[in-house]
């Protein structure tokens, strides 16, 4: 194998491996899990005062809940259909 051909073998790994690592579910599922979890103690913590302006239902609860399900959402699809690289096509010479 040339020096050139090892080269480009190099670079495709590297590729499949920044490709796996800036998935957008990833980034995407993660930024709304940590959201989730803050927005749901924020909820947790309500005062009562406001949940009157909320004519007494706990939006940032519901709300974080449904932030912090979305985010597990996307963390499970990228585990279960995690992103392929393309395969490289074989050299006709060997």
């Amino acid at each position: 194998m040339s020096d050139l051909q090892k080269e480009v073998s190099e670079l495709e790994r590297k590729s499949a491996t920044a490709a796996r690592l800036f998935d957008i579910r990833r980034i995407i599922g993660g930024l709304f899990v940590v959201y989730g979890v803050i927005v749901t103690v924020a909820g947790l913590t309500a005062s009562d005062a406001d949940l009157k302006k909320a004519e007494d239902i706990n939006i940032n609860l519901w709300t974080g809940l449904g932030m912090l399900a979305l985010g597990l959402f996307f963390l499970v699809w990228l585990k279960l259909r995690p992103v392929v690289a393309a395969a490289a096509p074989e050299d006709e010479q060997e």
